[in-house]
């Protein structure tokens, strides 16, 4: 008996190894390609959005930033990072800024008129709005991902060169380093601050699953609330208006409040996870049929878990956005726009999605196809 516990005691040890491993890899591939925005085969896209008035942009845009180019949308301008560093136009087509770095790996997030572009495996982060660098800092270690709160405040992720050791810090509206986590272990994946510039929450990954810290105040080292979630990959953090946080799962979305609580908030375990929208407001779902090739369903809930709006699809998926409340879509085969309640619009017969990587909604039914060299605007005709 006592052979037989040691044996199962191993077989155990042996699948957390494995469940680290195969789960390092995946994260590290779709933290690469979430954040940067280059296509995973589907659509891993956390997308913010807000109200805005009606935009009136350029049929076509060009940018001159180097190869491996990734965009997104400023409010009133588009910005783009690539190799040779970032720059952003009006929907005119005009240049407003440009700043020359060397990105291998350049990635970017967006929320309203700011953004945070940083280079994955690299040390450079740049924060900028439509005409001007706000923040620019070169960190110690490897970044592995950052993220960018509403107040221009934004988290920086690294690891340690000895290890899978993680360093969170954090930054003020100026670029200031004002508090700092060191993991002990686990591979920390990303991490998100709240709109009140308090909280900081930390998504890492462990020998036996995800664990997610909740740091409140951002005036101790000491973590407030842990969560963790044995043999189970959680893929993104967002902070709801009420102040409590939002996990995204393989298998459902999950409430975790202050006081160290979890409830489910949604269950969609019997589908597989196409890609996922966050916005302050709404929740939208790509998910798929198991083993009946790209049939399945777009979902879209309020923070409170309730279902708004339906659409059974049975075309290939590669990019979604949601601005308010235009829905985009890139499939295989072309495009489609739709309100809030997926009621579809009319769109040209002529778009050309060929070299097109991904869709960027920017509201009153426009949206801009992203390629390897320039954007191109897709208008709603009804």
């Amino acid at each position: 008996m006592v052979g037989e516990n040691k044996q199962k005691k191993i077989q155990r040890k042996h699948v957390r190894v494995i469940f680290s491993l195969l789960s390092i890899i995946v994260l590290t591939y779709v933290s690469v390609s979430l954040i940067s925005g280059r296509p995973l085969g589907f659509a891993w896209f956390s997308n913010f959005s807000a109200s805005r008035n009606a935009v009136n942009v350029a049929d076509e845009l060009f940018f001159d930033v180097g190869r491996d180019r990734v965009f997104a949308d400023l409010d009133g301008a588009i910005a783009a990072v690539g190799a040779l560093g970032i720059q952003s136009l009006d929907y005119a087509g005009n240049e407003l800024l440009r700043d020359t770095f060397r990105m291998y790996s350049p990635a970017i997030r967006s929320i309203n008129s700011r953004a945070i572009a940083f280079d994955i495996g690299g040390t450079s982060v740049r924060v900028f709005n439509a005409d001007r660098v706000l923040s620019a800092v070169e960190t110690d270690g490897a970044i592995i991902s950052a993220s960018l709160n509403r107040n221009g405040w934004f988290a920086v992720n690294t690891q340690e060169s000895s290890g899978l050791r993680g360093v969170v810090t954090v930054y003020n509206n100026s670029g200031t380093a004002v508090f700092r986590v060191n993991l002990g272990s686990g591979y920390a994946f990303s991490s998100i601050i709240s709109n009140d510039n308090r909280n900081l929450a930390v998504l890492n990954l462990t020998g036996e699953g995800s664990r997610v810290t909740l740091y409140q105040g951002l005036n101790q080292s000491e973590l407030d609330s842990e969560f963790v979630f044995p043999d189970e990959l959680i893929l993104d953090l967002h902070f709801l208006s009420g102040g409590d946080l939002l996990a995204v799962s393989t298998n459902a979305l999950i409430v975790l409040d202050r006081n160290g609580v979890s409830r489910e908030l949604f269950d969609y375990s019997d589908k597989r996870l196409g890609g996922f929208i966050i916005s302050d407001r709404d929740i939208i779902l790509h998910l798929l049929d198991y083993g009946v090739g790209h049939s399945g369903r777009l979902v879209r809930l309020n923070d409170s878990g309730n279902v708004q709006a339906e659409l059974e699809v049975n075309r290939e998926l590669r990019s979604m956005s949601f601005d308010d409340g235009s829905f985009a879509v890139l499939w295989s085969d072309g495009v489609s726009l739709y309100d809030n309640n997926f009621n579809e619009r009319l769109v040209p017969d002529e778009v050309l999605t060929a070299g097109v990587s991904r869709i960027l909604s920017l509201g009153s039914g426009i949206a801009l196809l992203t390629g390897d060299h320039s954007i191109l605007a897709v208008r709603a005709q009804d």
